[in-house]
């Protein structure tokens, strides 16, 4: 496939980042499922609505961050597996399908163990068929962790993944969402978050210190008193240092996409493994531009149709 190259008119990481999200087009038609947790709560699986041929593969997409089914990434990508008359599935983390989940826990970066019930069951309901899955930016971390615990194991449930501009050293990560513009993001993350978490503080009283979550300035603050203990870590050190998925590359046993743009403002170049660092089953694409989850290519006001025709690319060559 031809290399990613971004257009003259949408310079910088940043630009990347944010154009899409400004003028995402319409996402495809869903059906909704909602799925029963083991513990007692549930997810939203949003399947794409559309004809598939035959015996088609199914590819099933982890958003990011607060994202969802209706994410840029999220359309463009469905949208190219209904082109091809391939199945989609965005499984939403839990809280993240527009209704709160039930119980205090939520989801994070390194949530293998929800990775894990989603894909099984996803094999379990298609036995004889092909399924490949991509995770983006926090959902590609949690994803690229997964694989590389279960090793061996992770080849009975999927047949490829991609991880896409996943933090892959949530501490690196973190620390550049404290400098120069990427605050910003660090900024916009938290207004959500923050919501978010007085929502849940509201059903669940005590949960955690909430004068000190609405205080939090950084994600790293947020992460300390909120994301790390609601979910069994220590602080956000221990959360950062153990969620991190790039640990985890060397272990992966099937093929495996790493696509990180080097101008992500998410994840600093330095921070992006190394060939010796992955497993050899591991393709590790790293294009000069792109943004973070931008890829925008084309005359403006550009097109989103590049990644998914890398990840696509990427399935049939390893399917």
């Amino acid at each position: 496939m031809t290399p990613y190259v971004a257009p003259a008119w949408l310079p910088g990481g940043h630009a990347q980042t944010i154009w899409p999200v400004a003028r995402k087009p319409a996402p495809p038609p869903y059906r909704r499922e909602r799925w029963e947790t083991p513990d007692g709560d549930f997810i939203d699986v949003d399947w794409l609505a559309t004809p598939e041929e035959a015996g088609a593969p199914l590819v099933i997409l982890f958003h990011g961050l607060e994202g969802s089914s209706s994410s840029h990434y999220a359309g463009a990508l469905m949208r190219a597996l209904a082109a091809r008359g391939w199945g989609g599935a965005v499984p939403h983390f839990r809280g993240c399908s527009g209704e709160p989940n039930r119980l205090p826990r939520a989801y994070h970066s390194g949530d293998s163990a929800e990775i894990d019930w989603v894909l099984r069951r996803m094999r379990a309901l298609f036995p004889q068929r092909r399924i490949f899955a991509a995770g983006v930016s926090l959902g590609g971390n949690a994803l690229l962790k997964w694989a590389g615990e279960r090793e061996q194991a992770a080849r009975d449930v999927v047949q490829a993944l991609a991880g896409v501009c996943a933090p892959l050293d949530l501490t690196a990560a973190g620390r550049a969402l404290e400098r120069g513009f990427s605050r910003v993001y660090a900024k916009n993350f938290l207004v959500t978050l923050k919501a978010n978490s007085a929502a849940k503080l509201a059903r669940h009283p005590g949960l955690f210190d909430a004068a000190r979550m609405r205080s939090a300035r950084t994600l790293y603050e947020f992460d300390d008193v909120v994301t790390a203990p609601v979910h069994g870590f220590r602080d956000a050190d221990d959360y950062w240092l153990r969620a991190s998925s790039k640990p985890w590359l060397g272990g992966i046993r099937l093929p495996a996409l790493v696509l990180n743009a080097l101008n992500d403002p998410f994840l600093p170049r330095a921070a992006l493994p190394a060939a010796q660092e992955v497993a050899a089953t591991v393709t590790l694409d790293y294009p000069a531009g792109g943004g973070h989850v931008g890829f925008v290519a084309g005359a403006f006001p550009g097109r989103l149709d590049w990644l998914p025709q890398r990840l696509l690319s990427f399935f049939d060559r390893a399917g």
